[in-house]
């Protein structure tokens, strides 16, 4: 039996890469966002860049450790951890018994 002009014999696409919408943010961007937020999280707000720093940089490196992983995608999730170590340190540190409080 021989495929015509709109009578294929396969009834789906070969790969589902290619019919993938491509509406998000791509891998790259997602690992540069990240970078920016780790940076800026050292400066201001480090409790809420350093989570959204890791977020995008596990977006980036596409949900998995195994792998090719992009650079910056592996320096964003680097150093959102450690911004959001030291934010949580220096707000234990600040809570503490000798805060002038009361």
């Amino acid at each position: 039996m021989m495929a015509g002009f709109g009578h294929t014999t396969r009834k789906h696409p070969r790969s589902r890469s290619r019919t993938r919408r491509r509406s998000g943010p791509d891998r790259a961007t997602l690992g540069i966002i990240g970078v920016i937020c780790a940076v800026a999280g050292f400066f201001v707000l480090g409790i809420i860049l350093g989570p959204l720093a890791i977020a995008c940089g596990w977006l980036a490196m596409g949900r998995r450790w195994n792998g090719a992983r992009p650079l910056p995608a592996l320096i964003a999730l680097v150093l959102g951890a450690i911004d959001t170590i030291l934010a949580i340190v220096w707000m234990a540190g600040t809570a503490g018994p000798s805060s002038g409080m009361f």
